[in-house]
């Protein structure tokens, strides 16, 4: 897979570097205060899903690194871009220039990496009254589609108080993953051989959500963020005392949900209605279903061929 250029921009102070921190850094949302403005452009590799390596461009967003992207680094910044994530504060009282800015970063797209996937947070939203937050979200994203043209732009809504920061970065790198369509497809298999209301694959770093399967509605679309920022605040608890979250399970009078060390890169949880499900039975089977995945990791189409002669 290789390594794939994300740059990651937007004003100063506009919450990138905490968002960063975050999902790559263990941060928790409070901590972030401390961080300081990120001078020029941090570089940082983040191995995602053991061969894709996320070669990650934090550009600090002062006016003067601003201008400089654009001028002088313009050939370095935005050749070879993979992702262009650019954060916008929602509250920002220099629109226009927020605007011209994020203008300027798309035509220097269109010239040296014209092919990349265009990805813009509409971020802080938790400082916007809850019954204002679909009208305003909504305003940003078709003025950016707007401006985006004729390259397109995903927008998402953002906060680092909520899990919407999860659901952003989730749906972001599932587009880095190649062979992402594998992944699911053979999720969909052993939910189906399990009988498992729904299984969920998350990046073992990270604790995203990077692809799953649902056999049965469930009534919170939020409920895979949410997820992944439990369990990640758990596992940060964990190694706090120096201990490793390995496999946790989760049981009431409505569901069983296992949560497993899957792969070298993953972790695996799948939920089932049926309460009655001995744990046993249950590791079995995500044992079983582990050997097709590590395969799948390793080499994307000879394992795809050997779970098609099975």
């Amino acid at each position: 897979m290789g390594k794939k250029k994300v740059l990651l921009m937007g004003k100063s102070g506009a919450g990138k570097t905490s968002m960063r921190s975050i999902i790559f850094a263990n941060y928790i949302a409070r901590d972030t205060r401390r961080l300081c403005a990120t001078i020029d452009v941090e570089h940082s590799h983040v191995r995602f899903l053991g061969n894709l390596v996320l070669n990650l461009w934090d550009c600090g967003g002062q006016e003067s690194f601003m201008e400089n992207y654009f001028t002088s680094q313009r050939d370095n910044i935005f050749k070879n871009v993979e992702v262009l994530i650019y954060v916008f504060d929602v509250e920002s009282r220099e629109h226009d220039k927020d605007m011209h800015y994020y203008q300027s970063c798309l035509e220097a797209i269109l010239q040296h990496s014209p092919k990349a996937m265009i990805f813009c947070l509409i971020h802080k939203m938790d400082l916007v009254p809850e019954d204002q937050r679909d009208t305003k979200f909504s305003q940003h994203e078709e003025k950016l589609s707007h401006l985006s043209r004729p390259l397109k732009a995903t927008c998402f809504r953002t906060s680092i108080w909520d899990e919407s920061l999860y659901k952003a970065w989730s749906e972001m790198v599932y587009h880095l993953v190649p062979n992402m369509s594998q992944f699911e497809s053979n999720l969909e298999k052993f939910a189906e051989i399990v009988d498992a209301d729904e299984v969920l694959l998350f990046e073992k770093a990270t604790f995203l959500v990077i692809a799953h399967s649902r056999r049965r509605e469930h009534s919170d679309p939020h409920r895979f963020e949410k997820i992944s920022n439990i369990i990640k605040q758990f596992k940060m608890s964990c190694s706090k005392v120096q201990s490793h979250l390995r496999s946790l399970e989760v049981r009431n009078s409505t569901f069983a949900a296992f949560i497993e060390l899957f792969t070298a890169n993953t972790y695996v949880m799948l939920v089932t209605s049926d309460c009655t499900l001995a744990s046993a039975a249950a590791m079995v089977n995500i044992r079983n279903a582990r050997i097709h995945f590590q395969k799948l990791e390793k080499a994307p189409e000879s394992a795809m061929s050997q779970i098609r002669q099975n």
